[in-house]
């Protein structure tokens, strides 16, 4: 599918944001894990969410979608889960990390595999780190990376986790611990990146009632002791949000979005933040966020590490910006669902725009003149819609597999559609 756009001006984007994915999948696998039947209210439905859910199924939890909820039926993390079963989680990084210390709790060895893409992406810390408390992980083919054959036992104790690569390596194994059969202690080592994603698995888990105490993001804590099943309601998505205040910031004009929490521990809320530094107006209220812009944005130095999810978002923002934009702590982005900072440097820079690096962890983005063009994302969703912010601030832009969205937020077009922006 090809999305055509035109460019856009003033606008006056009035939208609910969808659920969040980071909440949705931790919030599957708690529900999963726990004794007794969960209600999960507003779960995001999307390709990578489904993923989990087909993952914990072909484990034993039993998980019955509807049009606004998810009902789960808890194992009491004892997982069934047949003789050998292979796991096969497409794209979805996350469905794979977090599944892979789930799998240690199954009778029986488990198999995990993915995409081309997924087997690039490395995972040799976390397997380290569970091996260090009772797995016994193998790696079939290149060591470091999926795919994986899972057997052994999560007995617990202590272990350390390199989180430099991605912080879900520790959440796979936080979210596992409570069914652990001793107490689980997690140090994390320095350089941990994306930290706020362990506040949201560490929130998911008190919804559930894990007994979890921590130290900062230096050491966390599980005590034994199941889950609890309970009724827990998905608060919406601070970086699918992030693209319509994207838009209203390139193109002028308002954007207001609905059903963002202003208590929310999602890192991706300083995205707002960096928007405010660039000049736009940005108003929080109990559950929802209104932004302003008259289009005269100014260059940032800014340290992305705790919200990667929105750094594509930001540099196409930084390329209509008057002046230079330097945005560090990004390294990480380069092992996601494609190489991300070489996505930004040819997104930009198929219209136009100027993208430099300084070593692996900076980039800069330049003024410079830009143009119509042709944007393939290369199935990456969030390079699919961070191009749709360039499109509607130049005009005259094709953006091809454009359905690839629909791993995190399916029905972004539609909302665009609905904006008056298609």
């Amino acid at each position: 599918m090809e999305i055509r756009l035109k460019r856009a001006e003033n606008v006056d984007i009035r939208v609910t944001a969808p659920p969040s994915k980071s909440y949705t999948h931790r919030a599957l696998v708690a529900a999963g894990l726990a004794e007794g039947e969960s209600t999960i209210e507003r779960p995001l439905s999307s390709t990578d969410t489904l993923i989990t859910s087909t993952g914990l199924w072909r484990m034993g939890v039993g998980l019955e979608w509807d049009k606004d909820q998810v009902t789960v039926i808890g194992s009491g993390g004892r997982l069934e889960c047949g003789s050998f079963p292979e796991l096969d989680m497409g794209d979805s990084g996350t469905s794979f990390r977090l599944l892979t210390s789930v799998a240690l709790l199954c009778k029986k060895p488990v198999i995990l595999t993915g995409s081309k893409r997924m087997q690039e992406r490395p995972v040799g810390p976390l397997v380290d780190a569970l091996n260090q408390l009772g797995g016994r992980i193998r790696y079939p083919g290149k060591t470091g990376y999926p795919p994986l054959l899972v057997e052994g036992n999560l007995s617990g104790g202590t272990a350390a986790v390199d989180s430099r690569v991605s912080s879900q390596f520790a959440s796979s194994i936080l979210l596992a611990a409570p069914c652990a059969d001793s107490p689980v202690e997690l140090d994390i080592a320095s350089g941990l990146v994306s930290r706020s994603y362990l506040d949201v698995t560490a929130d998911i888990m008190e919804k559930f009632g894990a007994r979890l105490s921590r130290d900062g993001y230096i050491r966390f804590r599980v005590g034994t002791g199941r889950y609890r099943a309970c009724r827990c309601r998905v608060e919406g998505d601070y970086s699918s949000a992030s693209y319509f205040f994207a838009i209203a910031a390139v193109c002028g004009g308002r954007a207001e979005v609905e059903n963002l929490p202003s208590r929310s521990v999602q890192g991706d809320r300083f995205f707002l933040d960096a928007l405010g530094r660039m000049g736009c107006r940005v108003t929080c209220h109990e559950d929802r966020v209104v932004l302003t812009s008259d289009r005269k944005l100014a260059g940032i130095d800014i340290d992305m590490s705790s919200a990667p999810d929105t750094v594509q978002t930001l540099c196409v923002v930084a390329a209509f910006a008057s002046t230079p934009s330097t945005i560090s702590g990004i390294s990480h982005l380069k092992h996601k669902e494609s190489d991300r900072l070489q996505a930004i440097r040819d997104t930009i820079g198929a219209l136009g725009g100027k993208v430099s690096f300084r070593g692996d962890d900076t980039l800069v983005v330049h003024p410079a003149p830009l143009h119509g063009g042709v944007i393939d994302p290369g199935g990456d969703h969030r390079t699919a819609m961070s191009a749709a912010v360039l499109g509607l601030g130049v005009g005259d832009v094709v953006i091809r597999d454009a359905e690839c969205v629909s791993k995190s937020f399916p029905g972004f077009w539609e909302a665009l559609s609905e904006a008056g922006l298609l």
